[in-house]
């Protein structure tokens, strides 16, 4: 499992539009592009459809939950990812864990979070 903690200079309502509207999202991380369904059920393709999946659950301003995985898993295979929102002072806690990936993955996974999402979203939201 992956458990990771970023404070963000947004409110929660602000991360979480970030975080589920495909051209915000695709600000955020450097254009390439986004596409993110607005429904619990609905499909999301990130980073040109390098990064592919489906809404579980969305709580706006407070949680997102997704079927995760690369493109070049085998198909059918996907993690899951969940990401807490939640406020602090004038920015917001974000919480992830992804859990239900290939073991040999871990490290990749654990630097890939900073690196492509929680890193360029700091910088998007100062």
């Amino acid at each position: 499992m992956i458990h990771q903690e970023v404070t963000l200079p947004a409110s929660p309502d602000r991360v979480y539009a970030v975080l589920t509207d495909g051209k915000l999202f695709t600000e955020a991380t450097g254009g390439r592009a986004a596409e993110i369904g607005r429904d619990e059920g609905s499909v999301f393709s990130l980073f040109g459809g390098a990064i592919q999946g489906r809404a579980v659950e969305l709580v706006p301003g407070k949680r997102i939950v997704q079927a995760w995985r690369p493109k070049p898993w085998p198909d059918g295979l996907y993690s899951l990812v969940r990401f807490t929102l939640s406020k602090d002072g004038s920015g917001t806690r974000l919480e992830l864990d992804h859990t239900g990936y290939p073991e040999d993955q871990h490290d990749h996974l654990s630097a890939g979070w900073p690196a492509n999402y929680f890193e360029p979203l700091a910088k998007y939201l100062a």
